[in-house]
């Protein structure tokens, strides 16, 4: 079977124990693919040694049977998550050289459950993006086109590279990070599943810090089953994360029933902006629709803090990002600048940061130090604060109303074209993330679902939240809506 690569992480684990192939054959399909899809850019470290050896251990695992779900399955890492040995650059110039001498705690769990690392996948530099425009590997690439153009598309931000990879048949499935948006906007663009779980689901150690409160792991699949999979071996109580919720985890796949009768789905008519185009709202329409044939009950809600999300964010992100970089200062590990005669170790620090960070990252550092300040700290972040604490109650009065999922579009438009969106205008850029930030500012878990194509054959992603630590419920709602759409699509190969 050569198109193994091509199997969702359920049928590769059905088949895997029907003995119909090994984890082997089922990795060397895709270190095929790999080796051949350079076009796109997903994978920036290979590692196929790992992967066959993690292979030939599961396939031993699976022969002496009750192997966990995952086992087997070969999978791409963000380049976000530190992995034992293997360059760990979180698409930085200044992480440079950087092998880490541990393991972060999710791909651990990962590999616990037998999953194969086939390498390392691009991103934004240090998840600050919403096109994988920033990376120090350069940009990733969507595997989709619009119409018969050659125009190169972004695959969306952060966790392009993961995205690209999951929608081009490169590996079955990815680890993603998601603080603003970073698994759900690129799954939109490609065609794909990604949720965010709540925060404190997943284990944030090991994973390179952006912003610490809003900072969350998920998986970026092809179904929503294979989501319930993944997550469920990602999940879990970690001692080294103080923000880990010690809480069990459910058996999410078992969950997918696909009943929704009697589910309340909030419609919140603050999400119905002026300028949104019309193939996005008729996607949310048909959306809703679905929904209620299939047994919910419709409720327009309101969450009339919504209009503040985005500022509010683009404070406490910066702020955030700003502490938790400030260790890279050239002296550990990383890059360090070469220093002329004379030069000092504050030379050594504005250099070797000047040298080693991008424009996006520098310009939020030195919003987040702004915003920081004596003099701004009250005006900018604690009132930013505050806000967030408003967004976070219009969620739990929504709830406390019975409402059992929240339905929204996933972006304001398909995937645009690399280069499209002006860097002198970041702003620009920054309101792609005007449907999902809120979900990072109240903490709660949201899934992006592909519902649909546009004119040009683009695809759609529809956007459900849900109540927090329900991931399971949430799934089932995601699994109903995406039985419903019936999205099969897959970009034409080009690459």
């Amino acid at each position: 079977m050569s198109d193994l690569n091509k199997l969702t992480l359920a049928d590769a684990r059905d088949g895997l124990r029907a003995k119909s192939f090994t984890s082997g054959e089922l990795t060397e399909a895709c270190l095929s693919q790999i080796e051949t899809s350079g076009a796109l850019n997903a994978f920036v470290h290979n590692t196929p040694e790992i992967a066959r050896a993690q292979a030939k251990a599961a396939d031993a695992r699976l022969a002496q049977g009750e192997a966990p779900a995952m086992c087997g399955l070969p999978i791409g890492i963000k380049d976000l998550f530190c992995t034992q040995g293997v360059p760990s650059q979180a698409a930085s110039a200044i992480l440079d050289g950087f092998k880490p001498e541990y393991e972060s705690t999710i791909t651990t769990k990962l590999f616990d459950a037998g999953a194969v690392m086939l390498g390392k996948l691009n991103m934004d530099e240090f998840a600050m993006g919403s096109s994988n425009e920033t990376s120090t590997y350069g940009n990733a690439i969507n595997p989709w086109r619009r119409g018969n153009e050659d125009t190169q598309l972004t695959p969306g931000g952060s966790s392009g590279g993961s995205a690209a990879a999951v929608a081009a048949d490169l590996c079955l499935a990815a680890t993603g990070t998601d603080t603003g948006g970073s698994i759900r906007q690129p799954a939109a663009f490609t065609g794909i599943v990604g949720i965010k779980p709540t925060y404190g689901r997943c284990s944030r150690w090991g994973v390179i810090a952006f912003a610490s409160s809003l900072d969350q792991a998920g998986p970026m699949t092809k179904t929503v089953r294979d989501a319930s999979i993944m997550l469920e071996a990602m999940c879990g109580h970690d001692a080294k994360d103080s923000t880990s919720a010690d809480l069990a985890v459910p058996d999410f796949e078992a969950m997918l029933t696909g009943d929704i009768r009697g589910k309340k789905i909030g419609i919140p008519k603050e999400y119905r902006m002026d300028g949104m185009l019309p193939e996005i709202e008729k996607l949310w329409d048909d959306g809703a629709a679905m929904l209620r044939d299939a047994g919910a009950e419709i409720v327009e809600i309101s969450l009339p803090h919504t209009k503040y999300a985005l500022p509010a964010y683009y404070v406490i992100a910066p702020a955030e990002a700003s502490s938790n970089l400030a260790r890279y200062d050239g002296v550990r590990y990383g890059h360090r600048a070469k220093l002329a005669q004379g030069e000092g170790i504050d030379d050594m620090y504005e250099k070797t940061r000047a040298e080693g960070f991008g424009h996006e990252v520098q310009r939020r550092v030195m919003i987040g130090t702004y915003v920081l300040s004596a003099g701004f700290y009250d005006a900018y972040y604690n009132r930013a604060r505050r806000v967030r604490t408003l967004i976070k109650r219009d969620f739990e009065q929504v709830f406390a109303q019975g409402i059992d999922a929240i339905l929204t579009p996933a972006t304001p438009s398909a995937a645009f074209g690399l280069g499209e969106m002006s860097e002198s205008d970041p702003i620009q850029m920054y309101l792609n993330d005007v449907f999902t930030v809120t979900v990072n500012l109240a903490g709660l878990p949201g899934i992006a679902v592909p519902a649909g194509l546009d004119a040009k054959g683009l695809p759609l992603g529809l956007q459900l939240i849900g109540r927090p630590w329900e991931e399971g419920d949430l799934l089932n709602i995601a699994h109903s809506l995406e039985a419903s759409s019936g999205f099969v699509s897959k970009p034409e190969k080009w690459w």
